[in-house]
């Protein structure tokens, strides 16, 4: 983690900064690691999966296999990044999933658990253990993808809805962290250098979906590409200006 204020003059804008991507071995995943990378970011990619790692990803990706839903591996690997790398200067969670019933009485608990494990649960985790990491770097940025099912659930998708806004809630608790840990003195208070964000879309879509059914238009989704790029802007804007917001992803496509 770079304690300096900026990259060099004529750097991509990310140099000497390092991302952790959480999820990287999705689709999404993979086009946020390439995007970073390609602004000069040191990008460690965790997931799961080690094969679907290797097989997605090129480039010179730091790949870690971690269940994030176990604090204590997380706790570790927060630990190991500091000592590797200093700490981290990014956190993009990208971790999630999709149960629905068909009503209210349909939720099921094993959809729930599914839920609360992949989307709540991961992001409490490493939250909590890369905080005073992500609060200490002068570009400290978390980031979340959730969903408009927020704004108008279903009686079928109560579950997932409901895990997604309280997803939204740890963000918002995080950017409050952020906020009062570099407000300063009353009379002095220090500049705001870290945000924790919301991204929010319909649904994602990329090119293997799209290849997949061409004749599909995907209406109102957001190519990842589009979310890659946004993940880069977000180390360029503002802090206080970004720090606790819901950004809705409008498709360019």
């Amino acid at each position: 983690m770079s304690t300096e204020p900026g990259a060099p003059a004529g750097a991509a804008p990310l140099t000497g900064r390092t991302v952790l991507v959480a999820g990287a071995g999705s689709a999404s995943g993979t086009a946020v690691c390439r995007a970073l990378e390609s602004a000069g970011a040191k990008v460690v990619a965790v997931g799961r999966d080690a094969a679907r790692l290797a097989n997605t990803l090129a480039g010179d990706a730091d790949r870690r296999t971690c269940d994030l839903g176990d604090s204590g591996e997380v706790a570790a690997l927060a630990a190991d990044l500091r000592e590797t790398y200093g700490g981290i200067d990014g956190l993009i969670h990208l971790v999630g999933g999709w149960r629905a019933g068909t009503d209210i009485g349909s939720q099921s608990e094993q959809d729930w658990d599914f839920l609360e494990t992949n989307i709540l649960r991961t992001l409490r985790n490493v939250s909590r253990s890369f905080y005073d990491q992500l609060a200490a770097s002068p570009v400290g940025r978390l980031a979340i993808v959730s969903s408009t099912a927020v704004d108008s659930p279903t009686a079928a998708g109560a579950g997932y809805a409901a895990a997604k806004a309280a997803a939204e809630a740890w963000v918002r608790a995080v950017a409050a962290g952020f906020q009062g840990s570099q407000s300063g003195r009353k009379e002095n208070p220090a500049p705001q250098h870290s945000a924790a964000v919301v991204f929010v879309v319909k649904a994602l879509v990329d090119s293997a979906q799209r290849a997949a059914a061409p004749d599909r238009r995907f209406p109102g989704y957001t190519d990842v590409e589009d979310l890659a790029d946004a993940v880069v802007r977000l180390f360029q804007q503002d802090a206080a200006e970004v720090n606790g917001q819901r950004i809705r992803l409008v498709p360019s496509k």
